[in-house]
């Protein structure tokens, strides 16, 4: 996609890149946020659509199945997601490099979208010792979520 221009970049992020951190987790699909040369367009995902249907990946739900995966390309949404692609790291699975968001960019990101399965996330990050507590407060504050973190430290982390 990127060597076709359909992106500029991607990188893993979601249930299966929380798995580089952590034990492995449930997840019905990967999620892969991307960067797209023509932000301004209303439809960003059309010439992703297009590029996938030309392989015979086709649309299923918010999903493109590729192989036996369901992907969802999402396209950059925030400040944080741009920093998050921008510093992605480099994984390799089987001698297949990709491209995977750093383990506290993931963790302010769930702490950012605030469902309950993303605040496991983060506590599941924690406790494989992936993240720091102090490494999610100075993300978290400089992308304007300090007081999400605090209300997460309170809730979870029982902290005063």
């Amino acid at each position: 996609m990127r060597e076709a221009g359909v992106i500029a970049d991607y990188a893993l992020f979601g249930a299966a890149a929380q798995m580089r951190y952590t034990e492995a987790v449930a997840t019905f699909d990967a999620d892969v946020l991307v960067a797209v040369p023509s932000s301004e367009r209303l439809d960003v995902r059309r010439p992703l659509y297009e590029f996938c249907a030309q392989r015979g990946w086709q649309p299923e739900g918010e999903a493109i199945r590729v192989g036996a995966w369901p992907v969802q390309f999402i396209p950059v949404f925030s400040r944080l997601t741009r920093e998050a692609l921008v510093s992605a790291e480099t994984a390799d699975y089987d001698g297949v490099p990709f491209r995977v968001v750093s383990a506290c960019h993931l963790a302010v990101i769930a702490l950012s979208v605030g469902r309950g399965k993303d605040f496991a996330r983060v506590l599941a990050l924690l406790e494989a010792r992936a993240v720091s507590a102090e490494g999610v407060a100075e993300l978290a504050a400089r992308h304007g979520l300090a007081e999400a973190w605090v209300k997460f430290q309170r809730r979870f982390l029982h902290a005063p």
